[in-house]
């Protein structure tokens, strides 16, 4: 007879339901030190293979299992959250019962979330389930449903619309990366159709610019740089072609599908081409190290790169961290990392040269010939400690994706099935991450304020349902990142002005804007400071594609370079003056403008650039000789307007800021020009139209 169903006819005990009440006990205050690999006090609770020795028949209560729990010793101090009084008493009501285990059930290390651990059972790695859209009367875009039911819980209403002056300028800088004109500001605020909102989204959604602006969030995201790094940093052979590339995806809307697709395998599509080739460069653009102290250490760092780049960008999961053993937070084994590095074992890990595959001249990817050699799993990451060998496969903690094709290590496209996992459309996590990315660059922070972690030390979503609802929506509409902008855009929660009426009342309940129940002021990116700099004062050159340019820099700032100016040859001045997405980016020696201002670390995935107000960015913007030089080119231009000095200040106004001054910015700006002298006076007054906090931010 069971122990248990003894003690149950005996002394009318009742156990607790081992699956539904025991099991998530064990899992989140015990399975952490009692597991197959760390087995504190040579006990693991995967299995029952000790409880007969931990709980005796007859004598439970007597056993060691029971003292320890009761006196409140299990878990130690220090060793995670303690037992809460009902975790105890069911967890003692078990033992009295006999521990009772079902025959050959074996628990998870990952099964459920506990305390220090994310488990199977993590949000992020539950299925995407499209949510019913809340009905709110009144609110027609489920995006606004989903955040007026956030905000209406809490007592909370939206601010008023912005006006018709900031919906143009936030879409122009949000969407392009540049300030509109005034003639197009003011067109739009005369421009009385009910949908006029809507046409000047979908214009800009398909102006050239959109892409150039787009791509750059990428390109933060990949690690992009024109050069590899380290103390000679030698240029990177056409490494601007894959730069390329992601501009025309974004600007087609190419689905985010394929383009993951061709960017991790395109050389073992069956149909590639020049430009699948040159898409598999995000898997080179990252630094390099072309005389490394150790080569088959840095044979395994390089694969280690493969594999971080990979799961950050597509899946925000930090699978690399499993390399020296099994991850810490997450659902991640180390036997995973291998999985998923066997991947990218047969490629070229310690090639960075310009490779020529079918003729053509690009920066790729591609597999060495020939069998590859096994991969092993590295004990503690060490390359001189070779484990057992492992065979291609994906992370487990999404087990539907772990099909067996994967798992060929004599495939010839080993990339190509990681791939396919990764842009399933029942990956729980590809979509999510997308269009939180989406959402991020609208709104200044992600659903997830953490875009590069989706993992248990990462951040809770602020609207689940709704990071859902988005996700359910790209997929259904093929991977368009167009459909998401659109339903971004024409929300109510998107127009809101950044000032609310009841804003000192509505900071002591959500100071952070979770809720949103208000726009964000935002400081413009790096690029578009410079890029703003250059249209407003000489005029921006709209040369698309191609090598990159190098702007001239003062000696000072070349003074880092182990070549001093011969490893920095400007193009000529009239190259220089392109959008900044264009400059060849030396990781040796970044833009200073662009540094100042929070350029990305080009060294590992950016999936969120700082954002800092410090002193060198006034002091940049008054001393540096572009700014300068931008400042007085908008002088000139606003001079052409006549001799009349109100004229000039109404024409400066309104190139650097899309508006006319206000009577007392005239008057101000007349008795400036007055004391300085005109040629000096408009100089400087246009100086300091670009050092304004309204040429600099977005509202």
């Amino acid at each position: 007879m069971h122990a248990a169903y003894a003690l149950v006819l005996v002394f009318g005990l009742t156990p607790p339901d081992f699956e539904r009440e025991v099991v998530p006990i064990l899992a989140a205050k015990c399975l952490g030190c009692h597991n197959k690999n760390e087995a504190s006090g040579d006990l693991s609770l995967q299995t029952s293979d000790r409880l007969a020795e931990m709980v005796p028949v007859g004598a439970p209560e007597s056993g060691d299992l029971f003292g320890r729990i009761h006196k409140s010793e299990m878990p130690p101090k220090g060793k995670g959250k303690p037992l809460i009084d009902k975790e105890k008493e069911l967890l003692l009501s078990w033992i009295k019962a006999g521990a009772s285990w079902p025959k050959g059930r074996k628990l998870g290390l990952y099964e459920k979330t506990s305390a220090t651990l994310g488990g199977l059972d993590w949000w992020s790695l539950q299925p995407v389930k499209r949510p019913s859209v809340p009905p709110i009367d009144g609110v027609s875009n489920p995006l606004d449903a989903f955040i007026r039911q956030g905000q209406t819980a809490k007592g909370m209403t939206p601010a008023p619309e912005a006006d018709r002056r900031t919906l143009i300028r936030r879409l122009y800088f949000d969407l392009l990366g540049l300030p509109p004109s005034y003639e197009e500001v003011e067109a739009f605020v005369a421009d009385k159709n009910p949908a006029a909102y809507e046409k000047l989204v979908d214009k800009l959604l398909v102006d050239p610019r959109h892409g150039e602006r787009w791509a750059r969030h990428w390109l933060d995201l990949i690690r992009y740089g024109d050069t590899n790094g380290y103390e000679r940093d030698a240029d990177k052979p056409f490494a601007w072609k894959y730069r390329d590339y992601v501009i025309r995806s974004v600007q087609a809307d190419k689905p985010f599908d394929r383009f993951l697709i061709e960017q991790l395998a395109g050389d073992q599509l069956p149909n590639r081409t020049e430009e699948t080739l040159v898409a598999t460069g995000m898997l080179r653009v990252g630094t390099w190290d072309d005389e490394p102290n150790d080569k088959l250490e840095y044979t395994y760092d390089r694969l280690e790169d493969m594999v971080h780049v990979t799961s950050t960008a597509f899946m925000a999961m930090s699978v690399k961290c499993a390399r020296c053993h099994d991850h810490k937070f997450d659902p991640i084994p180390q036997e995973d990392y291998h999985k998923v590095a066997a991947a990218f074992w047969p490629g070229d890990l310690l090639g960075n040269a310009q490779a020529k595959v079918d003729g053509y001249d690009v920066l790729a990817w591609t597999d060495v010939p020939g069998k590859p050699k096994p991969l092993h799993l590295l004990k503690k990451g060490d390359p001189r400690r070779p484990g057992p060998e492992v065979d291609p496969g994906f992370v487990s903690m999404i087990p539907s994706l772990d099909h067996p094709s994967i798992h060929q290590k004599d495939s010839k496209i080993r990339r190509l099935e990681l791939a396919k996992r990764l842009a399933d459309p029942s990956n729980p996590l590809t979509a999510r991450v997308a269009v939180n990315r989406i959402w991020q660059h609208h709104f200044g922070r992600g659903i997830v304020r953490t875009p590069d972690n989706f993992g248990f030390k990462g951040d809770l979503p602020s609207h689940p349902e709704l990071l859902d609802y988005l996700a359910s929506e790209f997929v259904a509409n093929g991977w368009k990142a167009h459909t998401i902008h659109r339903l971004i855009l024409n929300s109510r929660t998107y127009k809101q002005s950044s000032i609310h009426p009841l804003q000192n009342d509505y900071e002591l309940i959500d100071a952070d804007n979770r809720l949103l129940w208000r726009a964000n002021r935002h400081r413009i990116d790096a690029e578009a400071m410079r890029d703003s700099l250059l249209l407003v004062g000489g005029g921006l050159d709209g040369t698309r594609f191609g090598p990159g340019i190098t702007p001239s820099l003062s000696n000072e700032a070349l003074e880092g370079l182990s070549k001093k100016g011969g490893a920095w040859q400007p193009s000529p001045k009239d190259k220089q003056r392109r959008r900044s997405i264009y400059i060849h980016v030396r990781r040796s020696l970044i833009n200073p403008l662009l540094g100042t201002f929070d350029f990305a670390d080009t060294s590992r995935p950016c999936a969120q650039r700082d954002v800092t107000m410090v002193a060198p960015q006034a002091l940049m913007l008054l001393n540096d000789e572009f700014v300068h030089a931008e400042s007085s080119s908008l002088a000139q231009k606003a001079a052409k307007a006549g001799p009349d000095p109100k004229l000039q200040i109404q024409s400066a106004w309104r190139i650097a800021l899309g508006r006319d001054p206000k009577p007392g910015e005239v008057e101000l700006g007349l008795d400036f020009i007055k004391r300085l002298g005109s040629d000096e006076g408009l100089r400087s007054l246009c100086h300091v139209l670009v050092n304004t906090n309204e040429f600099a931010h977005v509202d």
